[in-house]
């Protein structure tokens, strides 16, 4: 069964998540996207991208029992160099506009993906949570550029730090996303806006991305492959083991 429903409609491909439970990626998930993507960019009938979530949740991140899957030989580099951070630069590099649909719940490798998007337009049920943290590691998928980029370094830091939600609201006033809608009316307004920009000079859009790459983010590749380094040591450290482990029993990590 996919686990990323695709249709096109009207020059808009709308790419659904949908990998119970809670939209979490794992190896295929991520393989299904990457694999959309590089048809979505040979596609001339393909004009806007829409990527949202099945349910009421955006997506959970990565899947920890793919973690615990990968034993003491997982290592976290080869594993962004082969997933994420290719998917990252897609959606950064192809030449058509990209809308995150957010849904809900949206955390970890998920809020990156979300970030990558050209534009994230937000339900009210919508929570941000960076994640990482919570289970001992440190910020990956593009989310150590693209979250201070949009809110600030020090509020990155905060929500880094803290692991608390930021609200759709929140993250409407502080540039997270562009805009909020009731849950029931997402879909509706997204898709009327892509249809909109369907309309519009393509090509052109495709160039505005390319030079806003260049002046904002010239270095995603480089901060990406770093990630990826930064993420290896903290996948070693016992603080990362006991965040999983508490992950897994449903209670509160005693990081030491």
């Amino acid at each position: 069964m996919a686990l990323v429903r695709s249709d096109l409609t009207n020059s808009i491909l709308t790419l659904t998540i949908d990998r119970p439970k809670a939209n979490a990626f794992n190896l295929a998930l991520i393989a299904e996207l990457q694999t959309a993507f590089k048809q979505a960019a040979k596609d001339s009938q393909t004009r806007v991208i829409l990527l949202t979530g099945a349910d009421r949740v955006f997506g959970a991140g990565q899947a920890i029992e793919e973690i615990l899957a990968g034993g003491e030989t997982l290592s976290y580099l080869e594993h962004l160099r082969q997933t994420y951070n290719p998917l990252v630069l897609q959606i950064r590099q192809i030449e058509k506009p990209v809308i995150a649909a957010i849904n809900g719940p949206c955390a970890g490798a998920s809020l990156g993906i979300a970030l990558a998007c050209d534009l994230r337009f937000a339900a009210d049920t919508a929570r941000f949570v960076v994640g990482f943290n919570g289970i001992g590691l440190a910020p990956d998928s593009g989310v150590s550029l693209l979250l201070p980029t949009l809110i600030g370094l020090g509020r990155a830091l905060e929500f880094t730090f803290s692991n608390q939600p930021i609200g759709a609201e929140k993250a409407l006033e502080w540039g997270l996303v562009n805009r909020v809608y009731l849950l029931e009316d997402l879909h509706k307004e997204t898709t009327a806006f892509a249809a909109e920009l369907s309309k519009g000079p393509v090509s052109a859009y495709g160039l505005s991305k390319r030079l806003y790459n260049k002046a904002v983010l010239p270095n995603l590749e480089q901060v990406l492959e770093y990630e990826g380094q930064i993420q290896e040591i903290a996948g070693k450290t016992q603080e990362h083991k006991e965040g999983v482990t508490a992950f897994i029993e449903k209670r509160t990590p005693k990081f030491k």
